[in-house]
């Protein structure tokens, strides 16, 4: 009974799927290296991975919760554990809120700015799934939800929170419009008949335009983003990665498969680790003087 159980939350927290903490995971990393001038201790790199990867899986669990009348009606969603009955709505809120408290735990080490960034991030990560309610683009709130990690390593780290690291936030906001969008492509005739808005389903047939200039908009903040932090031969390398990945998912895309779109969703993992293999590269060069 009890296996059975955390198989179930297990599931409800999408622990079996990493494409989603992964999302988080490379703008924080960005912002740490960045915020440690290249030489971030361990214990914060832990401490935020652990962090990131707790407050994925409570935004699921919540997630779940908001959307669990939806979720029946949509093929890919129909047997997740709590829309499917297997377990309840108040247990979801349960694992939420204990999720979200031991990522609160994690940081209570660090100074008061860094805590007043967590409380924002929780409500962030609260209120996300309630705005395809009345929001067109809520993919672009889900950016800031997924990118508060920036201002808290930036907080962390600095005390304090400078230019570069809103503009790697913005640019996490397109990103996130981007890869997003390629998910709800995916679910946009069922979105269509629940109610729910998407990017995919405002944007219409210039989804996939649209797609790009997010990507677009991204590699140009994160370019300043650089220019900011005089960064080097290696960051543009990392960002010309970058772009070629989303010229792949142009490819993906352009006929909007379901197929295609859910790859291409998912294969953001290597844009974000493409960004930030440029910083480590950028460091190596520069003790060579390139």
């Amino acid at each position: 009974m009890i296996a059975s159980t955390l198989r179930e939350y297990w599931l409800l927290t999408r622990m079996h799927r990493p494409i989603g903490t992964l999302l988080l995971l490379w703008p924080t990393l960005w912002a740490l290296w960045l915020a440690s001038a290249g030489m971030p201790q361990l214990s914060d790199v832990l401490i935020f991975s652990m962090g990131t990867l707790l407050m994925r899986s409570a935004g699921c669990a919540i997630n779940d919760y908001a959307d669990r009348d939806f979720d029946r009606h949509v093929k890919r969603t129909a047997d997740r554990p709590l829309t499917a009955g297997r377990i309840k709505p108040w247990e979801a809120l349960i694992v939420f809120a204990v999720l979200s408290l031991t990522a609160l735990c994690l940081i209570i080490s660090y100074n008061k700015l860094t805590w007043l960034m967590a409380g924002i991030a929780a409500f962030l990560a609260a209120s996300y799934p309630f705005t395809k309610r009345f929001f067109s683009v809520p993919q672009a709130y889900l950016g800031i939800a997924f990118g508060f990690g920036i201002p808290m390593a930036f907080a962390a780290l600095t005390n304090s929170l400078p230019l570069v690291c809103w503009v790697l936030l913005i640019a996490n906001i397109f990103w996130a419009i981007a890869y997003d969008t390629e998910y709800a492509m995916v679910d946009r005739d069922d979105d269509i008949h629940l109610g729910i808005k998407t990017s995919a389903i405002t944007f219409g047939r210039l989804d996939v335009m649209m797609v790009m200039l997010a990507y677009g908009v991204t590699l140009g903040l994160l370019l300043l983003a650089g220019r900011l932090a005089a960064l080097g031969l290696g960051w543009w390398l990392g960002l010309t990665a970058a772009a070629l990945i989303a010229v792949y998912h142009y490819h993906l895309i352009k006929d909007r498969s379901r197929d295609g779109c859910f790859k291409a969703f998912n294969h953001n993992n290597w844009f974000g680790a493409a960004v930030f293999c440029g910083l480590p590269l950028d460091s190596y060069l520069s003790q060579w003087g390139i």
